[in-house]
């Protein structure tokens, strides 16, 4: 199968057409028409072979995934997801392959109403990269610059799982199999909250997602907005079965420097309290209060209970880390 039959195949007329497209797949660009006083919001990411997934990840996982990864960015920011374009990088033409690869992609493209307006087709070692386009009412944006001294530090979900499926697919530990499917699940189909990140852009400071783990990307808002924090790991949400799987101490690095987990990390002033819990537990997304913002250089110092607590050695993810 050649490159347009490929495309016209598996991508073109699939999915929702929304009514603000003008021209999506097809032509050499897409046009598209942005609401009245909203923002325009545009986020990409990329995901590598043996990088973001491995070599035998389910194609249908692998399409969900890298547009989850996008819709969560839209999540910490408030924003509402519209427009899609897709470069796709592929060894060969697969047609199983890219079968099950769309169909995941469509499919939580359709429940968020996403189009795919776009992209391109390329021959090489396997990548796709998705740059995910909405709006956002232009006095609602949340970003990483406003959390203040005494605001509290809460994360949505729980934490942990994706790392610990990792640490089993490079076969570091064996999961039992009662506790795999579910921790499996966790990493290859990450939920993306936005539905609470519409409740947040009425009651938080600040937010972020959390891709690269809890305290790396906790220190971006530190940074951003000249604070510190102060987090206690014995509030933090390990699920059931991490807990189950690992010793305690492992459990709590998992949640603080493992990543992957697409959780919202954001700061909520203390009279906004009340708003976020009534609105966000109508949806019945778990949320948890983990610590809270606090004077002084931007940096996390850790916890639990009345002692401290020592602060993982090994960093969170970062691309070209020696």
């Amino acid at each position: 199968m050649k490159e347009f039959e490929l495309i016209q195949t598996y991508f073109a007329d699939r999915g929702p057409q929304r009514k603000d497209v003008i021209l999506g797949v097809g032509d050499d660009a897409a046009l598209t028409r942005v609401p009245q006083d909203k923002l325009l919001v545009v986020a990409t990411d990329t995901m590598v072979e043996n990088v973001h997934f491995f070599s035998d990840a389910d194609p249908r996982s692998i399409g969900h995934r890298c547009l989850a990864v996008n819709l969560s960015d839209f999540a910490a920011m408030g924003a509402e997801p519209a427009w899609a374009s897709l470069a796709l990088t592929l060894p060969c033409a697969d047609e199983e392959w890219m079968k099950e690869f769309s169909a995941g992609l469509f499919e939580i493209a359709e429940y968020y109403n996403v189009q795919i307006i776009g992209g391109d087709t390329t021959q090489g070692p396997l990548a796709i990269t998705i740059s995910l386009k909405g709006f956002v009412p232009d006095d609602k944006v949340l970003t990483r610059s406003g959390a203040k001294v005494g605001d509290w530090v809460y994360v949505t979900g729980q934490l942990g799982d994706s790392a610990l499926a990792v640490q089993a697919k490079l076969n570091e530990l064996v999961l039992p199999e009662h506790h795999k499917k579910s921790i499996d699940q966790r990493f290859n189909y990450p939920a993306a909250r936005l539905a609470a990140g519409h409740v947040l852009r009425h009651a938080a400071s600040s937010a972020i997602d959390i891709s690269d783990g809890l305290v790396q990307d906790l220190r971006h808002i530190l940074k951003a907005s000249e604070v510190a924090a102060e987090i206690d790991v014995q509030k933090l949400p390990i699920s059931e079965d991490v807990k189950a799987c690992v010793e305690h101490d492992e459990a709590v690095k998992l949640a603080l420097i493992g990543g992957e987990d697409y959780e919202l990390l954001f700061t909520v002033p203390e009279e906004q309290k009340g708003y976020l819990e009534q609105n966000i537990t109508a949806m019945g997304v778990k949320f948890t209060c983990i610590g809270q913002i606090r004077s002084g250089e931007p940096n996390v110092s850790l916890v639990s209970g009345d002692e401290s607590y020592v602060m993982p050695e090994q960093e969170g993810y970062q691309h070209f880390a020696e």
